[in-house]
């Protein structure tokens, strides 16, 4: 496959959600990525929905003998990463920590992913993102403010704060590593990631720009310039109309002449604005605003469901999404001028013989009769 990192091998061990996820952005962009699950955990009618496993190789190999463990340090003599998402000790008690594995290939970037992080006092609880962003400050500033913030689904915290995180941290690793030599260890929590995505709104706390009450502020739904609204069709429209000049064009295009909407940057202004506002943009359907707004600097979009997403023109052109094994899915991301990635394959569809993947990947395979047995 082609792509930026194509000739870089990345072993995956099998995980949920925010490991899957770091894996499949890196066989996306052409590495060569085996998978190691456990027996069982493949299923060729199932897999090819398992988006998050497309484009990589599936090894089957039971951990708790000591021959997995040590056919893993074959192959990781010639890997550039590792990828793991286990709690904190899981790998040690393979047999595949970090000192086992840099001391076969002391190059290697061992890449860690976690909820809380390797250390601190709740390294070793169970959690899932929701409670990772809780912990980041990240959940608080979700939602309306009369009720609890809801989960902005799992993006925040395992695919954002955690794989993407997980993902810039070991590129850093192979970069640096190309000066020294020497592999290291990326410690990806998802706890800092959240916090750091968090970045800007901390800044603006500190300088007295945004407050711990949610939907109050400029970003979360307490602007009426920065929301969504219910159209006549009870379909939804997002407005993003931030800087003045864009304000300006969504108040003409909208056919509003009214001097209260000259307060736009006051917060004791923005109830009534947004319930005026609300109010006119229930008069048109959603597609109808779309042939008003859509496309002007105005910035306004309407809000897809799943099914509309790849139909938009814009995304079709763009071929944002890919059919792979009959299964409609986005397609890699960024896009590359002179590397570009290739259509990925569906998890079913890429699968090797395990035997021909592990031989390829340097195990001896004297050996591979027994780890077979």
């Amino acid at each position: 496959m082609p792509g930026p990192l194509q000739g870089m091998k990345v072993i995956e061990m099998a995980g949920l959600g925010p490991g899957p996820f770091c894996a499949m952005m890196f066989a996306d962009m052409g590495a060569e990525v085996v998978r190691i699950e456990r027996p069982g955990a493949s299923h060729p009618e199932r897999d090819r929905f398992d988006v998050l496993a497309r484009g990589r190789h599936r090894v089957a190999l039971d951990m708790k003998q000591p021959e997995s463990a040590e056919t893993v340090l074959a192959m990781i003599e010639q890997a550039d990463v590792l990828i793991e998402g286990f709690r904190p000790g899981v790998m040690e008690r393979m047999g595949l920590g970090p000192d086992a594995c840099l001391a076969r290939r002391p190059g290697l970037i061992y890449g860690r992913m976690t909820g809380w992080g390797q250390y601190g006092p709740l390294a070793k609880a169970a959690g899932h993102d929701i409670n990772y962003i809780a912990l980041s400050g990240a959940l608080h500033g979700v939602g309306r403010a009369d009720g609890p913030p809801p989960p902005p689904l799992n993006y925040v915290g395992d695919f954002g704060g955690g794989a993407m995180m997980l993902a810039f941290g070991i590129l850093a690793a192979v970069f640096e590593s190309r000066r020294s030599g020497e592999g290291q260890v990326v410690d990806a929590a998802m706890t800092d990631g959240a916090a750091l995505l968090s970045s800007m709104m901390y800044g603006m706390k500190a300088a007295g720009q945004w407050t711990n009450a949610r939907g109050a502020n400029m970003l979360d739904g307490g602007a009426h310039f920065y929301d969504s609204y219910t159209c006549a069709d009870g379909k939804f429209l997002a407005v993003g109309a931030i800087e003045p000049q864009f304000y300006a064009e969504l108040l003409q295009r909208c056919g509003i002449d009214d001097p209260a909407f000259e307060r736009q940057n006051d917060p004791s202004a923005w109830p009534d604005l947004k319930q005026r506002l609300a109010e006119l943009l229930k008069t048109r359907t959603r597609d109808q605003w779309c042939e008003i707004l859509e496309g002007s600097d105005a910035c306004v979009a309407p809000v897809l469901d799943w099914d509309e997403a790849p139909e938009h023109p814009h995304n079709r052109e763009r071929e944002a999404f890919v059919e792979v094994d009959g299964v409609l899915q986005p397609a890699p991301a960024p896009r590359f001028s002179r590397t570009p990635a290739d259509t990925p394959g569906a998890a079913s569809a890429t699968d090797r013989d395990p035997h021909d993947v592990l031989t390829g990947w340097g195990v001896d395979p004297r050996k591979l009769e027994a780890l077979r047995d």
